[in-house]
């Protein structure tokens, strides 16, 4: 059994998502958990059922935006007193960024964008993807404790039968040292929806949705079904949607429960962004584009008309 520390983010008043995937494949090991800041009491209760014993939120100056120097430091005064031997956190774009630090800091081990792990006793083995998905490597980390680990958001799944945990609260002050890069200021996008590398269910448009006004089809039916909206890069590069919405190589590597691909043809850098979503969905006028090929479900037809069709379905059985 092996004593583990998972760094949670919070999205509101909720613990993420990747962070409750975390736990619930965590059974029968001590797992505590910390977050910079308070912990809301909806939270609490979700980190909790999924396994917490113990949920640490940790407070002191500078730590009210986000820095990797500031919370790097703060995390390495609070783990190396909880004699951990993991520390886990989503691969999200503060976890690639603060995990590596840390584990620099303590001259340890980092496996990163994991997919799927086991234990063997307190033996961790783990599953990653390279070159873009085409093959996985098996990782073992070895070297002095804690180990260090990320997973890509959405790729283990939520453990639908959850052991819960304690969910004892406690408060600890902690120092973010000196921080030679400040942050004066974060703006935050007009969208309250996840980001893509952590949504569930993403909708994304290619070159035939034509303009970015276009785009507002999408939407509606993201609205509906509680979905992100994404792009490919032929979109993006015709200027009808910004970077931060690329679904591809040279964009974010989603894994969704559902990816919905409107107007995209399916090319190979695509493909290598999404392939691992769960379900996927394809609707284009062009019977032999190569997104057929890797789609659960494929209509073909005009997205204009499909797409609100489908708005309207959804909305009927969902009753909004």
């Amino acid at each position: 059994m092996a004593k583990v520390l998972v760094f949670t983010e919070l999205h509101g008043n909720h613990a993420k998502g990747v962070t409750l995937e975390i736990l619930g494949k965590l059974a029968g090991h001590t797992i505590e958990v910390a977050a910079i800041g308070a912990v809301p009491a909806e939270a609490t209760a979700e980190l909790a059922k999924f396994g917490a014993s113990k949920i640490h939120s940790l407070k002191g100056g500078n730590l009210d935006k986000y820095s990797p120097e500031g919370y790097s430091n703060a995390l390495e005064a609070f783990i190396k007193t909880g004699g951990f031997d993991y520390v886990f956190a989503g691969a999200t774009s503060i976890g690639k960024d603060l995990l590596p630090r840390l584990a620099t800091k303590f001259d340890a081990g980092l496996a990163s964008d994991v997919t799927n792990f086991t234990f063997s006793g307190d033996t961790f083995n783990g599953t990653r993807p390279l070159f873009s998905g085409k093959c996985f490597a098996k990782v073992e980390i070895t070297g002095p404790k804690p180990h260090f680990v990320t997973i890509r958001p959405n790729a283990l799944g939520m453990n639908t039968a959850p052991t819960a945990g304690a969910g004892a609260t406690a408060e600890a002050n902690v120092d973010a040292g000196a921080i030679r890069a400040m942050i004066k200021e974060i703006v935050k996008g007009t969208s309250e929806k996840l980001d893509l590398t952590e949504a569930n269910i993403i909708v994304s448009g290619g070159r035939a949705m034509k303009d970015a006004a276009n785009f507002k089809v999408l939407e509606e039916l993201a609205e509906v079904v509680g979905a992100t909206v994404g792009a490919s890069r032929a979109a993006v590069d015709s200027g009808f949607a910004p970077h931060a919405m690329q679904v591809g190589q040279t964009g974010k590597t989603v894994s969704p429960s559902l990816y919905i691909a409107c107007g995209i043809s399916g090319a190979i850098q695509h493909l290598a962004g999404m392939r691992s979503s769960k379900v996927i969905v394809a609707i284009n006028t062009d019977p032999d584009a190569p997104i057929f090929t890797r789609a659960d479900y494929g209509i073909v037809g005009d997205l204009f008309t499909v797409v609100p069709l489908l708005t309207q379905e959804f909305k009927a059985l969902l009753g909004k």
